[in-house]
């Protein structure tokens, strides 16, 4: 494991047994907690993420750090795509939309991942043939 993967870790570790109250900007950019329902399990599965505000949608990138596999959370949302995502306290239940390259937002929504957080996403993108995608998190409507 990484020492990158590691200080991951802890941050969601940080981020979770608080609630909230530490963790949304704890290594400098804000990043929220996505939870899906495990495809196979059922079991709610937790994920740290850094993210964009896009109006009233969250982004997040499905990188993997460069993995040729997506990551477990993406194919879970994939099967489900409701959600909940915290940031802060503050938790939110969210509808799914995958945003591949051809979508017509995903220019834009990864330029600025990839800017505001010094080429990261590029260099991902050039570790594997998988083509990354973004997806958004849509709030839900309760009515």
């Amino acid at each position: 494991m990484s020492i990158f993967s590691t200080v991951l870790k802890i941050h969601q570790s940080i981020y979770e047994s608080t609630d909230g109250l530490l963790g949304h900007k704890l290594l400098g950019v804000p990043t929220l907690l996505l939870r899906t329902k495990g495809r196979k399990s059922g079991e709610i599965r937790t994920t740290a993420l850094i993210y964009l505000d896009d109006n009233n949608s969250k982004v997040v990138v499905a990188s993997k750090a460069g993995d040729s596999k997506p990551p477990a959370w993406l194919l879970n949302l994939q099967a489900n795509p409701k959600v909940e995502y915290q940031l802060n306290r503050n938790r939110v239940a969210a509808v799914t939309e995958v945003i591949e390259r051809s979508h017509p937002d995903y220019e834009r929504l990864w330029k600025e991942h990839n800017d505001r957080n010094a080429g990261r996403y590029d260099e991902y993108q050039s570790l594997t043939e998988r083509p990354i995608p973004l997806v958004r998190l849509v709030p839900s409507v309760v009515g």
